[in-house]
Order: C-alpha cells, then structure tokens, then sequence
C-alpha cells in the first residue's frame, strides 16, 4: 500500500504540535508565511515518513492529512 501525505498550509497555523508527536522529526515550521500570517509546517524529511498518522491526530486545525493510495493491482482485485 502506499499513501498520501498532505498539508493544507492555509489551515495551517504553525502551532507546532504535530512537531512534538512526530517520532521521525519529518515536520519543521517553515519559515516563509501563509495568506494569515502564519508560519505553517512543510515535511522537511518526506522519506523518513513513516505515516503513522500521530501529526493528523495532534493537528487542532486538521491541516494535515493521510490518505491511502489504492493501487491499480488492488482495484482490479475487488472487480
């Protein structure tokens, strides 16, 4: 299976929570602001991802989100 990392930088509000539950540290605060005046998070370190969803659980603005890719294998298996 493979998965889909994303972050909504304009929910974002750089709070920093997901930054302290990530076990592989791939989250920093960027340094450049959103349409609010935020600084939002970027993945900094995407291969070390594991996609263990903890960042999406801790996130209060739900800016962050991890969905599972179906792949082409997987979809002709349950026709």
């Amino acid at each position: 299976m493979s998965y889909q990392f994303s972050i909504d930088a304009e929910r974002c509000k750089g709070c920093g929570l997901c930054l302290t539950v990530c076990p592989k540290k791939v989250l920093q605060l960027s340094d450049t602001v959103n349409s609010v005046g935020y600084y939002p998070v970027y993945r900094a370190r995407p291969e070390d991802c594991n996609y263990c969803g903890l960042c999406c659980i801790m996130c209060p603005d739900v800016a962050i989100s991890i969905t599972e890719i179906q792949s082409t294998k997987d979809q002709t298996e349950v026709s």
